[in-house]
């Protein structure tokens, strides 16, 4: 952010005297307005100043500093990343696939999911209500791609019964969240 962060917890909720510090306590508590206002802002804003995630909440940047300590150590906010145009490294095709287990067991379900997060390529993974178990997002280069991913990597997932696969004709609208 614009600061260094190596404060310790005490630091972080420490008797400041400043009313904006009050509310600042987010490790397994409620977020309050200053904290949801920092998120949001954070959110669309990643490599914000603390200066200027302040001035977007109403804060001082000290205060903002301290607050997104907080929402860090609480987990609230998991982490920092770039947004990258897949299109520029060659994958310009999203593919969603629908994937269909054995059975719903914790063991199947633990076992794909843990699988899952291995495999290069695929943008999400959503556990579904409805006729699917999961919902695949994933960016090809193009079908020969898709075709080695499948054959290669989800074919061979623990539990899968069934794979069903729709390509995007094209992009219309996406929107990033981590």
């Amino acid at each position: 952010m614009g600061t260094k962060r190596d404060g310790t917890n005490a630091e972080m909720h420490g008797s400041t005297g400043d009313l904006e510090e009050q509310g600042t306590e987010t490790a397994g508590g409620a977020l309050d307005e200053l904290d949801v206002a920092i998120l949001r802002f954070l959110e669309h804003n990643g490599r914000a100043t603390n200066y200027e995630v302040g001035a977007a909440a109403g804060l001082s940047a000290s205060a903002a500093s301290r607050r997104i300590q907080a929402l860090e150590a609480s987990g609230a906010i998991r982490g920092y990343s770039a947004l990258v145009d897949d299109r520029l490294l060659g994958k310009r095709r999203t593919v969603y696939i629908r994937v269909t287990l054995e059975r719903q067991s914790a063991n199947v379900l633990g076992a794909f999911e843990t699988a899952i997060r291995r495999i290069k390529g695929i943008a999400s993974c959503h556990l579904m209500a409805g006729q699917y178990d999961y919902m695949l997002v994933a960016r090809v280069s193009g079908i020969d791609d898709y075709g080695r991913l499948h054959q290669n990597e989800l074919s061979r997932l623990p539990g899968v019964t069934r794979l069903e696969t729709s390509f995007a004709l094209r992009d219309v609208l996406e929107e990033a969240h981590p």
